[in-house]
């Protein structure tokens, strides 16, 4: 695993189990990610991203981007590409 994070989680929805991620660096479907926080660690393979709620393979830092996660995640959580 990297030291270095590719982005943070900006919100979660968790009606829809569904992190929104600000990005620093470039992400995947197919990555495998970390997510880490205070109360937050575990890892998944990304299998979907959407941007406005449109479906993409890929995004670059800068872009916002919804994950659907296996639990909760927190504002501020680190994400890691593993």
């Amino acid at each position: 695993m990297s030291d270095e994070s590719i982005g943070r989680v900006d919100s979660f929805f968790k009606n829809i189990n569904v992190a929104a991620i600000e990005l620093t660096a470039k992400l995947s479907v197919g990555d495998t990610i970390r997510i880490s926080g205070a109360t937050t660690n575990f890892e998944i393979e990304v299998t979907s991203m959407q941007i406005d709620r449109a479906a993409v393979e890929s995004a670059g830092a800068g872009d916002s981007v919804g994950i659907r996660v296996p639990e909760r995640v927190r504002p501020n959580d680190l994400v890691y590409k593993v």
